[in-house]
């Protein structure tokens, strides 16, 4: 059950603690609930809210959020402003190219998944002309989490919207009094318009998997606020309705549901969820379930912007996955069936994205919705025959690499929550892995670069202008050959954890011996990750800055070399002793820092567009990043992760359109966000375990769903006082720069003390390193208590 948290008070002290602030009773986060009027000292307190103003609230963390930060894309997508409610299916922004298009396109009545389009079509007008292809210019915007408004310039129509889970709620607003609404298809099926004057209609949903082929349909029901005549029409991909209001009507509403069941399933949705026309109140609703949602992380301290910043991310990091069940049922396209179930269903989650931060993130603060998305993708294997990675709405899109849904299985295993099928879990994960191909962009049965894999382990690379021999790796993808080999040996390390778990040792060994793989690919003299042919010769002409082939796919993925040098989580303490030792590996990760890309940025960035946020080789705008400023704390450096890691929020992310510095994916980057600004991160999804950083802010408190508290407080804590000088949990000093997950679901405090200079000492005793070893048994770091080895 979420808690409700008492607010913080200004000037309380003023009156003392005896006095004003005793009689006011904390009933709901941001709502003051003020004595009766029988209270004893009812007059003094009326006198004193009067006379001094004294008493207030905190901001409401949702206020603090900016839907619009990094809505301009640097190379790639853009962020959208979305609205909905956390995790939930309808999900609605304006349509348009990026933030500063001053065009809206349309409005969608929701969306097939983050950013794989939308589905139906609504746009207001005025008859003056043809709106389904006239875009609109737009001003007086406002864009929250919960509440979306904006006039057109030429009709000055006002369109505001705000959700429910399953159903949606326009306000339109006609200056001239003429009030017409377009409704329409987006991509194939019908609308039509019923006797009552209520709409409904289907939206075709096909499938872009090999595994998971088929349509789907999306069903909508829709009524208005004041009587309308209708009028249908053909389009290009369906049908479209001009529903035009009886008489003058400055204000006209359309309340709708959404389904993926059927027409009256859409309509008992709205009916339970929008029984009544009252805009205001479904909109009040909204805002107290994203306040709920965001107030379980408070924070007290830093900038306005990073207040802001802040909850943006925290927001993002609630788009998804989205809960489709309806009712207690839920149709799912991993067998294109309506499944009865008392467990909600999930979709939509870009697996090899959020495995590292948004996942864990969500495991800390919604662990009973954690299991529940897991056990969705148990099912979708049970459904469909194989384990997804990307388990979006029309099923399993076959993208990236690798098989992340090992890290994700496990890490939440090993940090207590068990509450899924752990057996029929493995059998998806090990089927994938053994039975399944690892190419990327691809799913399905195994082939000889599979072979290849298991017994040379590695994935052989081609050289430069080599001709593709495999019919079954992507065209535009290519091998991806030293990405897949160093993805394969993580998962399979977490792999071996389950199978551990599960008492299967000869699985077990089998995939431990398969974990050290990515050492087949270091090369000495070179000290980085290189490619190999098929005969075990080097790719000579290999450039770990520029990898070669196109867009850099043939041998690392979306990313460079220098990237994947450090993509070994599982075995931080093997890769340094590759690397000649802490000294050489750190000195190599200063160097990833100031090396320059060497040659222009327009050359860089057309063929590696993923990489951005820029410094030196480190790329921040992509996830394969996004635990390498960690990695000096395997080093016995942490004060340089705590230098490194400021530095780059406050480079990278910043309350601007420009403040996301590559593709956000669904709460994948705004989770390291989330995590940094918090002050700690996990850098091995599978080990139960955190590492310290710098916070940015003095006080953080979460709010856990047990009902217990964990506080992290910086003392003398500024921007230029980032460095951590000593570290207490619960009032034990410790001097390892980590704790594990059984300390923050306990509840207590970790206390930092910070300074202005390193404490170098702190963290540099190799036995106080954060866990990361082939030989590492996650089990160990499970039990609650001092975390010190």
């Amino acid at each position: 059950m979420q808690k409700n948290h008492p607010q913080k008070w200004g000037w309380h002290s003023f009156f003392g603690p005896d006095n004003v602030v005793k009689h006011i009773n904390h009933t709901h986060r941001n709502r003051i609930v003020l004595p009766t009027p029988n209270s004893k000292n009812m007059k003094r307190i009326w006198l004193l809210l009067l006379i001094a103003g004294c008493i207030r609230v905190a901001q409401a963390q949702v206020e603090y959020v900016d839907p619009s930060m990094g809505g301009q894309g640097v190379l790639l997508e853009p962020t959208k402003p979305t609205v909905s409610l956390p995790n939930s299916m309808v999900r609605v922004y304006p349509v348009r190219n990026d933030q500063l298009d001053d065009q809206i396109h349309s409005f969608p009545l929701t969306i097939i998944s983050h950013r794989l389009g939308e589905l139906f079509w609504l746009m207001p007008g005025d008859g003056s002309a043809d709106d389904r292809s006239r875009y609109q210019t737009y001003d007086q915007e406002v864009e929250t989490p919960y509440y979306y408004s904006v006039r057109f310039d030429d009709s000055l129509i006002q369109t505001e919207f705000t959700p429910t889970a399953h159903a949606g709620y326009f306000r339109f607003t006609f200056p001239s009094g003429k009030a017409i609404v377009l409704l329409a298809n987006r991509q194939g099926g019908d609308m039509s318009a019923n006797a009552d004057g209520s709409v409904s209609g289907t939206e075709d949903i096909a499938s872009q998997s090999n595994i998971t082929p088929g349509v789907m349909h999306a069903y909508v029901y829709g009524e208005f606020s004041a009587p309308v005549e209708i009028q249908t029409a053909n389009n290009d991909v369906g049908k479209q309705l001009t529903v035009t209001a009886k008489g003058s009507q400055n204000v006209l509403e359309f309340r709708y549901g959404i389904s993926f069941i059927s027409v009256e399933q859409a309509k008992k949705n709205l009916q339970e969820e929008i029984p009544a026309w009252n805009f205001n109140k479904i909109k009040r609703n909204a805002r107290d379930r994203w306040n709920d949602a965001l107030g379980q992380i408070e924070v007290e301290g830093g900038t306005p912007e990073q207040k802001r910043v802040f909850y943006t991310s925290l927001y993002r990091c609630y788009e998804r996955m989205v809960n489709i069940t309806e009712d207690g049922q839920y149709y799912s396209a991993f067998d294109h069936q309506v499944h009865q179930d008392s467990r909600p269903f999930y979709v939509d989650n870009w697996l090899w994205d959020t495995y590292r931060a948004l996942e864990p993130l969500q495991t800390i603060l919604n662990p009973e919705m954690e299991a529940d998305k897991v056990q969705s993708y148990v099912r979708m294997y049970q459904q469909s025959g194989w384990m997804p990675e990307f388990a979006v709405l029309w099923g399993n899109h076959e993208c990236m690499t690798g098989n992340p849904f090992a890290p994700w299985a496990a890490d939440v295993w090993n940090k207590g929550i068990t509450n899924f099928d752990l057996a029929t879990a493995y059998a998806g994960i090990r089927k994938n892995s053994t039975e399944g191909t690892w190419l990327p962009w691809r799913r399905g049965p195994k082939g000889s670069l599979d072979d290849f894999l298991s017994e040379h382990g590695y994935m052989p690379a081609l050289h430069p202008g080599e001709t593709e021999t495999v019919s079954q790796v992507h065209p535009r993808e290519r091998r991806q050959a030293t990405s897949v080999t160093l993805a394969q040996s993580y998962d399979d390390w977490c792999t071996a954890q389950i199978a551990r778990e599960l008492g299967n040792n000869d699985d077990y060994q089998f995939f431990l011996k398969r974990a050290a793989d990515y050492k087949n690919l270091f090369r000495h003299d070179e000290g980085h990750m290189w490619p190999k042919d098929a005969s075990g010769n080097w790719i000579e002409t290999f450039d770990p800055g520029w990898s070669g082939g196109q867009g850099g796919r043939d041998f690392t993925t979306e990313n460079n070399d220098y990237t994947y040098d450090w993509d070994v989580q599982h075995d931080l303490q093997g890769l340094s002793d590759l690397m000649g030792g802490r000294a050489k590996a750190e000195a190599e990760l200063d160097e990833l820092y100031r090396k320059g890309i060497g040659r222009s940025k327009y050359e860089y960035f057309a063929k590696f567009p993923d990489s951005t946020g820029m410094v030196g080789e480190f790329s921040m705008g992509n996830e394969p990043s996004l635990h390498i400023p960690y990695v000096y704390d395997y080093l016995g450096a942490p004060w340089k992760t705590q230098k490194r890691v400021r530095m780059l929020l406050d480079t990278w992310f910043r309350d601007t359109t420009l403040g996301m510095p590559g593709d956000e994916d669904g709460g994948g980057m705004s989770s390291f966000v989330v995590f940094s600004m918090m002050g700690f991160y996990p850098v091995t999804p599978g080990v139960p375990v955190y590492n310290i950083c710098s916070p940015v802010f003095d006080r953080i408190t979460i709010h856990l769903h047990n009902g217990k508290i964990f506080s992290i407080v910086c003392r003398n804590n500024s921007s230029n006082n980032k460095y951590v000088q000593s570290i207490q949990l619960d009032g034990k000093p410790l001097e390892q720069v980590w704790f594990r997950h059984a300390d923050l679901t306990s509840g207590g405090m970790l206390e930092l003390q910070m300074g202005n200079t390193p404490n170098t000492k702190l963290g540099s005793d190799p036995s106080t390193f954060p866990p990361s070893a082939m030989a590492v048994d996650p089990r160990e770091y499970e039990a609650s208590g001092s975390s010190q080895r």
